[in-house]
């Protein structure tokens, strides 16, 4: 979200670029219609990770303890990178998919709506 400062004079260099973040990149992580996690999760990955780690070992740490995560059926996702409809090369790099820094990825899982269909 873009900021204006009050004050002209009100200037400085940003301190979340991706130079400052060891060789990653600040990923953001959503899971629409579970709202047990009210919010997407910031990953700090390798750009060279490929988007298949992501799935198979970052996303178990972050939404594995709601009851729809093992159901998920990976083929089935539907993907969006920073809002528009997104298919993954799983064996492709985050930056070969055309993740970058403080790219926001959203996945929705057909058929789960959170606990008992409650969006949670």
């Amino acid at each position: 979200m873009p900021v204006n400062a009050i004050r002209e004079d009100y200037r400085f260099p940003a301190k979340d670029v991706e130079a400052n973040f060891h060789g990653n990149r600040v990923v953001y992580v959503g899971w629409d219609h579970h709202m047990m996690f009210c919010a997407p999760v910031a990953f700090p990955l390798p750009p060279d990770m490929p988007f298949s780690a992501l799935v198979g070992e970052v996303l178990p740490n972050a939404y594995g303890m709601h009851p729809d995560f093992p159901q998920i059926d990976w083929d089935k996702v539907e993907w969006k990178l920073n809002g528009k409809p997104f298919t993954p090369d799983m064996d492709a790099s985050l930056d070969a998919n055309g993740v970058k820094h403080k790219s926001a990825l959203r996945m929705r899982t057909p058929g789960l709506e959170g606990i008992g269909g409650s969006g949670s």
